[in-house]
């Protein structure tokens, strides 16, 4: 799974860790890490401080450390300079947000009207069952 991390130099040990940032969890789709730090078992030229992309095996075994300077540029460039998130653009997402929201209470207001509805019709075949079972007696 491919990792988002920062080498960090241990101030106890000398050694280099990788503090963990966030994670993949599909092609454009990332959650981020509550800090998790992992030793750097792999050799790497990259310094204290900084960013790199990190592949971990089933087990956390650290399969390859490449820099997110190329990563980070890429994100940069299709997000930002292309202007795909704008202002604008965030607005309108808002928006639909908002209304995707409204529409889904509307149809959750909806569903438990029905269920109501369906309960009260219930009681009141269960009410005549037993008025009717009560006349043949």
């Amino acid at each position: 799974m491919l990792h988002l991390a920062q080498v960090k130099k241990n101030p106890n040990s000398g050694e280099m860790e990788l503090l963990l940032l966030a994670r993949q969890t599909s092609q454009n789709l990332w959650d981020t890490m509550s800090n998790k730090v992992i030793p750097c078992t792999v050799p790497t030229s990259c310094g204290d401080g900084v960013l790199v992309l990190v592949s971990l095996g089933n087990n956390q075994e650290i399969l390859e450390v490449k820099e997110a300077k190329d990563w980070v540029m890429g994100l940069v460039e299709t997000y930002l300079i292309n202007g795909v998130i704008t202002p604008e653009w965030v607005e309108k997402e808002q928006e639909k947000v908002e209304q995707w929201r409204q529409e889904i209470t509307a149809k959750s207001l909806d569903l438990t009207r029905r269920q109501l509805e369906l309960e009260t019709q219930k009681e009141q075949l269960q009410e005549l069952e037993r008025k009717f079972k009560h006349t043949e007696e």
